[in-house]
């Protein structure tokens, strides 16, 4: 889950000599972002001369991120989190003892602090997160992508310790998570898992890739990377005696719902999927509307301001050389941005900073290849039972034309057992919602629409039990 930063502050660093001791051990603080409070916790590690760190951020419930490299010299701590998107930059203050630096991710930054010692908040009440004991059988379990060499942790819940059972295999969605899904101080996934499990399902949930107890690259993983380590945990369950191996299912939520397919296709041991707040439409016409949607200042023309949306996409899915490629993006960039954000007031500094964080993101492998893909190629490809879900107030991804693009797919690849459902005032993450705005998912208690779970269920028993 991606923390949104809304905004810069400047700051002066204080002049701080050398500072020499091992700096291994928990380093909190807190940033703070509008009038939200923000904590965030560096768990840094050393072995010989290197360091290495793990990020939580309590704040929002997620753990597990794993920066790709972190450097310590002459009092200068540098967290580079390249690899998910964040850095941190930290000079130590002797007098303070203290690091005063700067938390950077999507091209905005927040003073940030750090002390030795980690810092405990207290929970935003969630009460659909299942107590153990649980009612049933819980292992946690490790696979391996072979291939890339790298390998997956998860948990697997079953009905009961004995016996062979369906199993689903939860499939997250953009950004780096862990096994739950955590995001906004909620776990989808824990309560999706729970709820299936007592309900006779067996659920496969599984750290990303570099995220949590998981090895390998995330910032450089696409979304093809990702439907082979669904390959893999396929694999995996295959080799146990507790699984029925005629009937392991995949349920992917928004990214999660485009990876799904992919896997499928490339494997003839998926039996059936549930698509949560999927996409049916291509990579590229995704962007441009959440472009527009999602965007956080105003425009005064908005054809203008798709019509450089569309040259950007075309730059950066050109077959033209990584540098040419950088070169015309940075070109048109300043040319489209800077004077949208300059009318506006926007400081230079933040501006630079803007366009750098979209330059980064659009040259990543990632971006390259979801501009690329239309997952509606592949859903036309299932003959396999699927559920789509949307939440009618999803802000993310609009049910009526997502929906639209996958049932077209299922009608073209002419498949004769499908269902399309828009659940009305809920989310993209299935709460209960009164705007279905991104600010709005923390707020709300609720983690998961009892609505949604039971259409989820319900479907799952007609076809696997």
């Amino acid at each position: 889950m991606k923390i949104i930063i809304t905004f810069t502050i400047a700051f002066t660093l204080s002049i701080v000599s050398v500072f020499s001791q091992n700096i291994a051990g928990d380093w909190s603080g807190i940033a703070k972002r509008g009038d939200k409070l923000i904590t965030f916790v560096f768990k840094i590690k050393q072995e010989n001369s290197e360091y290495s760190t793990t990020m939580d951020v309590p704040t929002f419930r997620v753990s597990g991120i794993k920066p790709s490299a972190t450097t310590f010299k002459n009092g200068k701590l540098l967290i580079d989190g390249s690899n998910v998107g964040m850095n941190y930059t930290g000079i130590f203050n002797t007098e303070a003892q203290q690091f005063e630096g700067t938390y950077k991710e999507g091209g905005m930054e927040m003073v940030l602090n750090l002390k030795k010692g980690a810092i405990k908040i207290e929970d935003s009440k969630r009460p659909q997160e299942p107590v153990k004991p649980y009612p049933y059988y819980e292992e946690e379990v490790i696979f391996k992508n072979n291939k890339a060499n790298i390998s997956l942790a998860g948990t697997l819940t079953l009905p009961k310790k004995n016996g062979k059972f369906p199993v689903a295999i939860l499939i997250s969605g953009s950004g780096p998570q862990d096994r739950d899904e955590s995001f906004m101080g909620h776990k989808p996934f824990l309560v999706l898992a729970d709820y299936l499990t007592r309900q006779g399902i067996g659920v496969l949930r599984f750290d990303d890739r570099g995220i949590g107890e998981s090895t390998g690259d995330f910032g450089n993983a696409t979304t093809e990377d990702f439907s082979k380590d669904v390959l893999s945990a396929i694999a995996y369950l295959k080799t146990r005696n507790d699984v029925d191996i005629k009937s392991i299912g995949l349920i992917g939520h928004s990214e999660g719902g485009i990876i799904a397919p992919l896997a499928a296709n490339n494997s003839k041991d998926v039996a059936f999927m549930v698509l949560l707040a999927s996409t049916g439409i291509s990579g590229t016409e995704l962007s441009v509307m959440q472009s527009k949607t999602l965007r956080e200042f105003p425009v005064k023309d908005e054809v203008a301001y798709e019509k450089n949306i569309r040259k950007a996409i075309a730059i950066v899915t050109s077959n033209k050389s990584d540098l040419e490629i950088k070169k015309e993006l940075t070109t048109h960039y300043n040319d489209f941005f800077r004077p949208i954000l300059t009318s506006l007031n926007v400081p230079e500094k933040n501006i630079n900073a803007f366009i750098e964080s979209q330059l980064k993101t659009s040259l990543k492998p990632w971006s390259r290849y979801f501009l690329q893909y239309n997952p509606a190629d592949e859903i036309e490809k299932l003959q396999i039972p699927i559920l789509s879900l949307n939440g009618s107030k999803d802000t993310q991804v609009n049910a009526k034309i997502n929906q639209e693009g996958i049932k077209k797919a299922l009608i073209k690849g002419k498949n004769k057992d499908y269902k399309i459902i828009e659940l009305e005032n809920l989310n993209h993450f299935f709460q209960e919602c009164k705007t279905g705005k991104m600010d709005e998912y923390r707020k709300i208690e609720q983690t998961f629409s009892p609505t949604a779970l039971k259409e989820i269920s319900s479907w799952l028993l007609e076809h696997i039990i």
